[in-house]
């Protein structure tokens, strides 16, 4: 997929639409259309920034290479992998920036963390100019610039990169600079490394580049072959999949929800999150949208994670779980702010860490052992041990379902008694019951049954309002909700219910805007944070499932149809859609495309 841009230097910050994904399953950088890699964390997609000219165009730090003259540029992905493209038209030629991080490396070599920029002239002739300008930690730490050889090394006090270019390098100050022409079928490399320890800085030679270019695409189209899917929008899915692929840290099998932090859910506004962490919530769609594609590796290497730092064993306790975790599984995210970066397009503040990770929210109860749930059904059983932590979790619940939290949505305007987090609890107990009875696990199953049925009805009791009539955000209350839409998805509820469908309808006339779906209105609810904000995209998709599951099935094709015209000219979507159609939050977001992904599964086969 490509789409235009036109090459405007004198416009601060690109929209977060106009920007692909490059990565070395550690870490990722943004790339813009305009040729601009404006985010780069090294050597782990949490660790302090590079390049964040995305948060701060004049300190943030940019790798810049562009045609010198006016251009024209389209990006495209080389097919099936993650290799990047941007290409420049010019009236004398046309060029290529060829952006990709090589994996399937020695070990040596993943320590490099190399980021490889390759120039190619395909037709005519261009000049070229790049400028790498990093600044270390967000732009806070001091930095010192040295030619090692024909290498530009950046050093500051914790990290040191390496700069090599097949042309010469000009140093300016703390940044590195490069005036090229190149004509019709030449090339110009220059690499990026991590240097220090045991590794030193090295040319880049463009045999090497050209070798590692193949390898990597060879590595992306082998990993993209063991997909299973074969439905009707295979483009989309298959997008998906690499993305969620490059937010993996491979290191422990994490996935982050973001690779990026704070960008803006309303430009001006105050709603900018770091995401660059592990949300439990997102376990059980990760596993889900992962096995029904076939990639059961991705799988197990998620469960081992959760297994390993999230399940109470080892002495941890049953609850309550925290909602999230740094990548390594480290529990301590502390949130702070960045006063001297002014955000993207002025949306301040910049936050690094996440205090939600204290909040209480009783529904990831629910997607982790649903998790656990459809791994054992769907991948291989699971083990005695983690049946016992299984236990020990759903023992929490049974205890502490009853009490009011933050809600999937981490609202920071008090605590209520959310029905998403009572129907996600029903989930935990009713999915445990499951694993019980076909595996003859041992379990306390009238104990279990008892709270699961108790759950059932208070949810149908309290979380239904007559005057509505439909199912609402928290309960004795009339707010609605599109976390309401998971009911029939978990089961909970019969999708033609008419308690259902007639929650369908009024979510459709209050929450849907042209099949894209609100999470709430905060007027009607208020969330604790000033401003408004888009309709969110995994709430978009959930929507479409649900129609799917109602027998709608014309009327949720349109919807996917539609709400796939909102993904950026490469098939990416951040968290939210904003009124004017523009991707806002952090990008790209892994539950949207996790949600992308189920939607399409189960459109294709009620579609047959």
């Amino acid at each position: 997929m490509s789409g235009p841009s036109t090459n405007q230097p004198n416009q601060p910050y690109l929209p977060i639409a106009e920007h692909g994904l490059i990565g070395d399953l550690r870490s990722v950088a943004l790339v813009g259309t305009d040729g601009t890699i404006d985010w780069y964390c090294c050597p782990s997609f949490d660790a302090p920034s590079v390049f964040a000219a995305i948060l701060d165009s004049e300190r943030g730090g940019a790798f810049e290479l562009a045609a010198s003259v006016p251009a024209r540029t389209k990006q495209f992905y080389f097919p099936d992998t993650n290799v990047l493209i941007t290409r420049f038209f010019t009236e004398d030629g046309v060029g290529e920036v060829q952006d990709f991080m090589p994996v399937d490396g020695e070990k040596a070599e993943v320590e490099r963390h190399r980021l490889i920029r390759r120039v190619v002239c395909v037709r005519g002739s261009i000049p070229f100019r790049t400028r790498v300008a990093p600044r270390f930690d967000y732009g806070r730490q001091q930095h010192r610039l040295r030619m090692v050889g024909d290498v530009a090394v950046f050093e500051s006090d914790k990290l040191s990169l390496g700069l090599t270019a097949t042309v010469p390098l000009e140093t300016d100050g703390l940044d590195a600079r490069a005036d090229f022409k190149l004509a019709e079928g030449e090339s110009a490399v220059f690499a990026l490394d991590q240097v220090g320890g045991d590794v030193s800085p090295r040319r880049c030679a463009r045999t090497e580049a050209e070798e590692q270019f193949a390898t990597t695409v060879a590595y992306w189209r082998r990993w993209l072959s063991q997909s299973k899917y074969r439905g009707r929008w295979r483009e989309m899915v298959h997008r998906s999949a690499l993305t969620l692929k490059l937010l993996t840290y491979a290191p422990t099998g994490a996935i982050v929800a973001a690779p990026t932090t704070s960008l803006p859910e309303q430009l001006g506004g105050e709603r900018n999150w770091d995401y660059r962490y592990v949300w439990v919530r997102d376990a059980a769609f990760c596993v889900y949208a992962l096995l029904r594609l076939g990639f059961t590796e991705e799988a197990e290497a998620f469960m081992n994670f959760v297994t390993k730092h999230v399940s109470p064993g080892d002495g941890k306790p049953s609850g309550p779980l925290q909602i999230m975790y740094g990548i390594d599984g480290r529990t301590d995210l502390t949130e702070s702010e960045l006063p001297h970066l002014e955000g993207h397009q002025g949306s301040a503040p910049v936050r690094i860490g996440n205090a939600a990770s204290d909040q209480l929210q009783l529904d990831i109860y629910g997607a982790l052992i649903d998790s656990i749930y459809l791994y054992d059904k769907w991948a291989k059983p699971i083990s005695s041990a983690q049946w016992d932590d299984v236990c020990s979790l759903v023992e929490w619940v049974c205890a502490h379902w009853d009490q009011p939290d933050e809600g999937i949505w981490e609202t920071r305007g008090g605590r209520k008694n959310f029905l998403y987090s009572r129907l996600m609890c029903w989930v935990a107990i009713e999915r445990a019951i499951r694993m019980a009875n076909r595996r003859g696990l041992p379990a306390d199953l009238p104990r279990w049954r008892e709270c699961r049925d108790t759950i059932y009805r208070r949810i149908m009791s309290r979380g239904w309002s007559e005057a509505r009539q439909a199912f609402v955000q928290h309960e004795d209350g009339d707010v609605l909700d599109a976390a309401v839409l998971m009911m029939p998805l978990s089961k909970f509820i019969a999708p033609t219910d008419p308690k259902w469908l007639s929650t369908l309808d009024a979510l459709t006339q209050e929450l849907v805007s042209d099949s894209l779906v609100y999470r709430y209105d905060p007027l009607a609810s208020p969330d604790g944070l000033r401003g408004d904000e888009g309709t969110f995209s995994i709430c978009s998709f959930w929507y479409v499932e649900a129609m799917v599951h109602a027998g709608r099935v014309d009327e949720a094709r349109l919807a996917f149809e539609k709400m796939l015209t909102y993904a950026n000219h490469l098939g990416l979507y951040a968290e939210e859609i904003s009124h004017t159609g523009e991707q806002q939050g952090n990008f790209p977001q892994a539950f949207t495309h996790l949600a992308l992904i189920s939607a399409a599964f189960n459109l294709d086969r009620a579609l047959g």
